[in-house]
């Protein structure tokens, strides 16, 4: 697969997680699908210059306050 290639990938989000991602996106001017897009690539970058491992926290569902 060439770099400017995207692959679609079928991901399912509790209700609230999806509502957080939303607002995030609309604060940052983004569609939601960007948001993800954006997210995971910060993480990809963190792990590569940190070379450790996402801490083990992440895989616990977060709990989220939303009102």
């Amino acid at each position: 697969m060439g770099d400017n290639q995207k692959k679609q990938v079928p991901l399912r989000l509790s209700a609230k997680l999806y509502a957080a991602i939303a607002s995030w996106a609309e604060d940052d001017f983004r569609s939601i699908n960007g948001q993800i897009e954006y997210l995971l690539t910060e993480c990809v970058k963190q792990r590569k210059k940190d070379g450790k491992y996402v801490p083990h926290e992440l895989d616990t569902p977060p709990e989220f306050h939303i009102k």
